[in-house]
């Protein structure tokens, strides 16, 4: 008796309905991919939500492949961000208003520094403890 009725709640517990969502799709509107040989490459894509990437491949003085591009994506305000970038021998460079920029430096700081820059020039150095 006691198998039975745990059968029917098990039975029960299976049938339930599950309020699983579906996952979200975005459809991908283009994907163009081009290997051009010895480290050259492009690459473009974009999808229906505003998400674009544009891509370029190149070989670079060392072996290495650099590259440059660009990303764009939709903020929550409706608004396009963009993101342009290089990748090359002198590091990773991104360009774009939503990246923070320092403050420039004050007066004083400035004079410091080439004080201290002057200093180092005529051999005086201080210890660090």
């Amino acid at each position: 008796m006691k198998s039975v009725i745990l059968a029917c709640l098990a039975a029960v517990a299976i049938a339930a309905p599950q309020f699983v969502q579906p996952p979200n799709q975005v459809a991908i509107l283009r994907d163009d991919r081009q290997d051009l040989g010895n480290g050259a490459f492009a690459y473009d894509f974009e999808a229906e939500n505003g998400i674009v990437e544009s891509r370029r491949g190149f070989s670079g003085s060392q072996g290495q492949t650099n590259m440059e591009g660009s990303f764009r994506f939709r903020l929550p305000d409706g608004t396009i961000a963009e993101v342009r970038y290089v990748a090359d021998e002198n590091g990773f460079r991104a360009e774009s208003p939503l990246i923070p920029t320092p403050h420039p430096l004050p007066a004083h700081a400035i004079e410091q520094i080439r004080f201290a820059e002057e200093q180092r020039a005529r051999g005086i150095t201080f210890n660090d403890y």
